[in-house]
């Protein structure tokens, strides 16, 4: 009885391609209307004044302009964070 397995068969190569999420633009940076600025799975930053969000929870930007973000205090002081281009 053989203790190892044929030599067509493996167990490996079954690794997910990376989805290349993050910040692309930073703050303070010239953008155009229609520029992706974050790549992110969930909302960890909203979208702020001239950003759109798309299906996959991508930023863009809706005009041209500069890229700011900022931090909000809501009411049980839980932060959240914002992306803007003015």
């Amino acid at each position: 009885m053989a203790h190892k397995k044929g030599a067509g068969s493996t167990k490996n190569g079954r690794d997910s391609n990376s989805k290349r999420l993050g910040l692309k633009k930073i703050g303070g940076e010239i953008v155009t209307a229609g520029n992706i600025l974050i790549r992110q799975q969930s909302f960890q930053i909203k979208p702020g004044q001239n950003v759109g969000a798309g299906k996959d929870n991508t930023l863009f930007a809706l005009q041209n302009g500069t890229v700011n973000f900022k931090k909000q205090l809501t009411k049980n002081n839980k932060k959240i964070q914002f992306v803007e281009v003015f």
